[in-house]
């Protein structure tokens, strides 16, 4: 049986910081999984110094993007669709939001392209950002909005009628990777294990900026053997991502001794499920596949 997972993002490069891992893990397992990028990220400031370089992050930022995304495809080996939306940036407070971008179309006219992709992939399982979009940007939000969309409506067939056949998906999760407990862990098995390394000092500051996230997650998926091909990725991304980013690349031996997962929420189901889980797939019975 051929079991499938979703997981939508608001831009390029999301996949590979909020995910990566799990996506190869199951991959690796013989599921199909499918990436949803809803805009292309032509609003994206580019974080590179040397890519900002390159006259093409200035002329054409949108197509050095997609190209990004392909290779971070290849890398990981997921399938791919582009939603088709313009990034709307991160406008300053009181600014209006650029006419038509993602986050200025109303949410139920995009969510009939996001329906009309889950009818025809049939998922079992999504997986998309929190109600505060994992962190403010409107294309986050939005992309939460019209993903709620989706889980609630792909299944009546009196929904977006011209988008396919309904399809209800099974479980709907919400990344929840940059928790605070993750955080914490990997600071404390630093202090207990290397008391001496530079990385104590730079996980005390991670941890006054994010160590009071707290973690509302449910589901702790073992992924720490898929970490290097999840930084692979990322990289790939490399308008977004400095390869040195301390944010975002931490030893991965550290991490698998202190925390070898990427976690998630689980947001609503429509089928029987424990409290916690260590499979996403939990409760999706043969007759759902």
């Amino acid at each position: 049986m051929t079991l499938r997972l979703i997981a939508v993002h608001a831009h390029p490069d999301d996949e590979s910081s909020k995910g990566a891992a799990t996506y190869a893990h199951y991959l690796d397992l013989g599921v199909e999984v499918l990436i949803v990028s809803c805009t292309g990220g032509e609003r994206g400031d580019v974080l590179n110094e040397l890519v900002a370089r390159d006259p093409k992050s200035r002329r054409d930022l949108a197509g050095l993007r997609r190209d990004e995304m392909a290779r971070a495809q290849d890398i990981v080996g997921f399938e791919h669709r582009w939603l088709g939306y313009e990034d709307s940036g991160l406008p300053d407070e009181g600014e209006a939001l650029p006419a038509g971008s993602f986050a200025h179309i109303p949410a139920e006219v995009s969510a009939e392209a996001l329906v009309r992709t889950v009818r025809e992939f049939k998922p079992h399982v999504m997986i998309t950002y929190n109600e505060q979009g994992g962190y403010p940007h409107p294309d986050h939000i939005r992309c939460h909005e019209i993903s709620k969309i989706a889980w609630d409506r792909s299944g009546d067939p009196a929904a977006f009628p011209e988008a396919g056949e309904p399809w209800a998906i099974g479980k709907l999760y919400y990344e929840e990777i940059f928790n605070g407990e993750r955080i914490n862990t990997v600071y404390q098995w630093l202090v207990d294990h290397e008391p001496t390394s530079p990385l104590v000092g730079q996980f005390q500051e991670l941890r006054e900026r994010m160590g009071g996230r707290g973690n509302r997650s449910t589901a702790r998926i073992d992924v720490g053997r898929f970490f290097e091909r999840r930084d692979e990725a990322l990289r790939a991304h490399a308008s977004q991502v400095p390869p040195d980013s301390p944010f975002f690349f931490w030893p991965n031996e550290v991490q698998r001794q202190a925390w070898p997962f990427e976690d998630y929420r689980l947001a609503a189901s429509r089928v029987a499920t424990s409290e916690f889980e260590a499979d996403l797939f939990q409760g999706i019975a043969e007759e759902d596949v």
